[in-house]
């Protein structure tokens, strides 16, 4: 997943504990073999290299799932989550408004991720169905409409002393125990092969521990004999596979390699192993290769061109489309068609999900906060993510997609958001990483392990009732009416310049459960608290308003000092009294994608994907009054190393003023601010950002303030 995906995690825990002594505390005698190797970087310089009988003959035993491997550390299971965070205000009966999708095909994919099922249970989570009885949650999935089931699989996710990496510990047994319980309930499985012992994502595709220094020769059999030996341990066992992925997300590489030629190697051994499971079983096993970022349409269509080119086998396109990530749906769209038209492939969206609250379940942050990061006209409530489900189903049928997967919409957190959870974490592998994942995957892991940042994401509530909108599966066949009801009510921001009159809307936009009803409404504000609002200076101001059903909303105001920079925040096409030095290559542009902008659409972007790089970006003023000013700029990005360096300037008579700062992650936003910048009549200001930055790193920068204190 983009756990971007967790490339978009990156939550710190505040205390990071090192659990090895409570696992080894807890643990039992029940063990599973497994091996465990050093990490090291992938050499790429044997890309042509062929192999020998002996190398052959190696790589096969390094890739035997079966081989005789470091035991591994199990934990008893706990009896039940001994608390969870209230959620009192979640009406689990509420009746949902859902559209009929028409024209939808009665094969149309309605799939679920549910990889984290097995280590959940063990962590004490326990699942219900709709009559609020405990059940099987695959079940529950099946009821509700769920149609297939896709599975993770992880080469080795444990460490030399055989405790777990989390995430839930996606071994082939985990997936097998899984998959049986699918099928079980009529379910198809879709099996989604990482080929690492970790998460495979756009930001890291490493190795797993046991094809560390293969060449690429040695690595395509050892991908191809444990895919085949994996399926058939699956096969034999009854899990009725349906699809396999060689590979996840993989526009930027796979199992340590990147160069396409490479990967292109290892795709065709791994569709070879399809093949010759499917045969052997007599199935009609599709194989399916999986991109993301599907907002750069051009990168996508490379990566299936170059497919082509080296004739790789297979039958489908998985693309990660979450629409609060990866734009709006006529983009989404627009690729779905380009592939099958361009290439004659079958697509389907491999990952979505959507929000239902904005409330931390677990104390350890979500990738997706449910405020200030979700779709306008999507509220974060249980309406509001059947209405995204449902609309990027109807989307994705319309362009042609065979369906779509929610991601891991049954992730939920064992522990309630004021408890130390760590422990629980650590023990079973239910957070998104442990500690021990720490040194197979140092930059990610092993800084930002912790717990699940996806529970409000989930269809199920913190303690496991499934959602209303996890019906959304089966509604969309037969539409589904409800009493109009207004869902939400958005908050409203307003921003105005010290000396503007400040005037509060008279009516505000609601959502309603059908939001084809959506419209404006009258709004009455708390006119004692409006009555306070001092226009003459700067400050903020919260006002609350009430609209006729009772519904409450804030308006936020921020009443602002006149900003001396023209074009702060690269809004306006003409960017002309903005300058760029770039040394060496062109690094930068002005990027329109609202998802990298701090406000509006805009930003300036950079991606230092050729080597070290310098820049600035800077803007002359002149015309100020005399006075004390203050500077700030607001920037994100990520991949940055300790040489890096970053700094945020302004340059007056020569004497310059300057603060430096570090980017951390996507979407985390830093506000350097230089305050005390003296003028002079008649001084003309040069203000801007210096990067100097490594190879790799990207990031952008926007809403430049230069005011007068």
């Amino acid at each position: 997943m983009k756990i971007k995906k967790l490339k978009y995690v990156g939550v710190i825990m505040a205390a990071v504990i090192s659990m090895a002594g409570c696992a080894n505390a807890t643990s039992t005698d029940a063990t599973v073999v497994n091996e465990a190797t050093s990490t090291e970087n992938i050499d790429n310089t044997n890309a042509n290299e062929t192999t020998d009988s002996e190398t052959v003959d190696n790589a096969k035993e390094s890739s035997d799932v079966s081989t005789e491997k470091a035991e591994r550390v199990y934990a008893t299971p706990k009896e039940k989550v001994d608390s969870v965070t209230p959620q009192d205000d979640l009406d689990l009966t509420q009746d949902l408004f859902v559209k009929k999708i028409d024209g939808l095909s009665d094969d149309f994919i309605c799939g679920m991720d549910a990889s984290s099922v097995q280590v959940l249970e063990n962590s004490g989570v326990r699942y219900y169905d709709f009559e609020g009885k405990e059940c099987d949650v695959f079940k529950t999935l099946s009821e509700a409409g769920v149609n297939y089931i896709r599975l993770r699989v992880w080469n080795d996710p444990y460490n030399e002393e055989g405790y777990g990496y989390g995430g839930g510990n996606n071994d082939i047994e985990t997936a097998q125990a899984l998959g049986k319980r699918a099928t079980e309930y009529g379910m198809k499985v879709c099996i989604d092969f990482h080929y690492s012992d970790f998460w495979a994502d756009p930001k890291r595709q490493l190795a797993p521990k046991a094809w560390e220094g293969m060449s690429v020769s040695e690595k395509s059999v050892a991908l191809h004999d444990y895919t085949l030996e994996c399926l058939n341990m699956l096969l034999e066992n009854g899990v009725d596979v349906g699809m396999v992925q060689i590979g996840n997300e993989i526009n930027y590489g796979m199992s340590g390699e990147s160069l396409q030629a490479n990967v292109t190697k290892l795709l065709s051994e791994g569709s070879k192993a399809v093949r010759e499971a499917a045969s052997s079983f007599d199935k009609d096993i599709k194989i399916v290769v999986h991109y993301t970022n599907i907002e750069d349409n051009e990168q996508v269509k490379n990566r299936v061109t170059n497919l082509g080119l080296a004739g790789v086998d297979y039958d489908y396109i998985g693309l990660s489309y979450y629409p609060f990530w990866d734009g709006d749906f006529e983009n989404m769209q627009s690729v779905v068609k380009m592939i099958r038209d361009e290439f004659g492939k079958e697509v389907f969206l491999a990952e979505t999900s959507y929000c239902y609250t904005s409330v931390d379940g677990d104390g350890s942050g979500n990738s997706v906060s449910g405020t200030d990061d979700i779709v306008d006209g999507y509220p974060a409530t249980v309406q509001g993510q059947a209405n995204m489900l449902r609309d990027t189903m109807a989307a994705a049928s319309d362009a042609g997609a065979l369906g779509i997967f929610y991601w891991e919409g049954v992730w939920l957190p064992v522990g309630a958001a004021t408890d130390d959870n760590s422990s629980i974490w650590e023990t079973y592998g239910s957070g998104w990483a442990s500690s021990y994942a720490g040194k197979y995957d140092p930059d990610d892991a092993g800084l930002y392990y912790g717990g699940c940042s996806w529970e409000n994401q989930a269809l199920f509530s913190f303690d496991g009732h499934p959602l209303p909108s996890l019906n959304t599966f089966k509604y969309v066949k037969t539409g589904h009416d409800a009493e109009l009801r207004i869902d939400a009510v958005p908050d409203v921001y307003l921003s105005f310049t010290t000396g503007e009159e400040v005037k509060l809307p008279e009516d505000v936009s609601v959502i309603y459960n059908d939001t084809s009803k959506n419209k404006n409404v009258a709004v009455k504000w708390d006119t004692e608290a409006a009555s306070k609002i001092d226009n003459s200076v700067a400050g903020k101001y919260e006002i609350c308003g009430t609209v006729d059903d009772g519904s409450v909303l804030t308006c936020y105001i921020e009443v602002n000092l006149p900003n001396a920079v023209l074009n702060p925040s690269f809004e306006e096409d003409d960017t002309s009294m903005w300058e760029v030095r770039a040394e060496g290559s062109d690094i930068t542009d002005y990027q329109d994608k609202a998802d990298d902008a701090h406000t509006g659409t805009k930003a300036l972007h950079f991606w230092a994907g050729d080597g070290k790089s310098e820049f600035k970006l800077f803007q002359k003023i002149d015309g100020l009054s005399a006075g004390t000013y203050s500077l700030q700029c607001f920037a994100q990005g990520g991949d940055m190393t300790d040489d890096s360096e970053l700094i945020l300037y302004a340059l007056v008579n020569g004497k310059t003023y300057s603060e430096s700062f570090m980017v951390t992650n996507w979407a985390e936003w830093k506000n350097p601010v230089i305050d005390d910048i003296e003028i002079a009549d008649g001084d003309s200001v040069e203000i801007g950002v210096h990067y100097k930055v490594n190879k790799g790193s990207w990031g952008t920068v926007d809403d430049f303030v230069l005011e007068k204190k």
